[in-house]
């Protein structure tokens, strides 16, 4: 069984996937998905997210806030720790450093990473990390600020530098779609070299979409596809990629 450990379901284009949250849940398990984590990014939606997330035991949620989302409010540093102790909450974040797209916000986002990352240590929860042309602010912050706390940097596409830095301190590597993307040679090599027992997959939906749906609005489902790719491209078995996958996320989520 497959898990999608990354995923914004209070986001889904629902015309695309049954009309229903339960429409696209039910079309990923049918594909053999057995676990989906619903990941948080505002601390204001979160409680229409967790709305959607309480109604599904297959169904897991984390808080947070991204680095692209506004941030002229600033970060309610109590409100995050609330939620992160909360009972339903299995991980901190997403939160992380987008230069790509906000290098102009670098110093906010660094607070606020930071933030995060002390929070998930106080909690004793993992943290999931977004990381974009910040390798180093990224791999800092963490030495830092992570304490004992692990954690997952998702939807990699940074080096393979970056991803062994990140595993040595004891983080896995989450893989989306964008391997399976015409232009993601260097991105493929890294995940040839990832440890096994190190490896997560993820949709990322709705955004992301593999091939062959590329174009399309992305949904958990999709993860088979990229589970399946990545397999093809390390010469082994679908079934070992998901058992080793979901053993992963077990391991670090509960």
């Amino acid at each position: 069984m497959l898990v999608d450990s990354h995923c914004h379901l209070d986001r889904l284009d629902l015309s695309h996937c049954g009309g229903s949250v339960e429409s696209a849940l039910q079309q990923a398990r049918s594909r053999g998905v057995s676990q989906f984590l619903c990941v948080g990014i505002s601390l204001e939606q979160l409680p229409a997210m967790m709305a959607i997330v309480d109604q599904y035991d297959d169904v897991h949620a984390s808080a947070g806030f991204h680095p692209l989302e506004d941030m002229s409010g600033g970060l309610d540093t109590d409100k995050l720790r609330s939620w992160a102790s909360d009972r339903r909450i299995v991980a901190v974040g997403e939160t992380g450093l987008d230069y790509f797209y906000a290098k102009d916000s670098a110093s906010d986002q660094q607070k606020h990473f930071i933030t995060h990352l002390k929070v998930a240590a106080e909690v004793n929860k993992p943290v999931i990390i977004h990381s974009r042309e910040a390798r180093e602010d990224t791999i800092d912050s963490i030495k830092n600020y992570a304490g004992s706390a692990a954690g997952v940097l998702h939807c990699f596409t940074e080096n393979w530098g970056m991803a062994k830095r990140a595993i040595d301190m004891g983080f896995y590597i989450s893989i989306s779609g964008i391997v399976t993307f015409k232009n993601a040679d260097a991105l493929r090599e890294v995940v040839k070299k990832i440890p096994l027992e190190r490896l997560m997959v993820e949709t990322d939906s709705p955004y992301l979409a593999p091939i062959p749906h590329r174009g399309k609005p992305n949904q958990p489902a999709y993860v088979r596809d990229v589970a399946e790719y990545i397999a093809e491209l390390r010469g082994i078995k679908l079934e070992l990629l998901a058992e080793q996958t979901t053993a992963n996320f077990q391991r670090l989520f509960f």
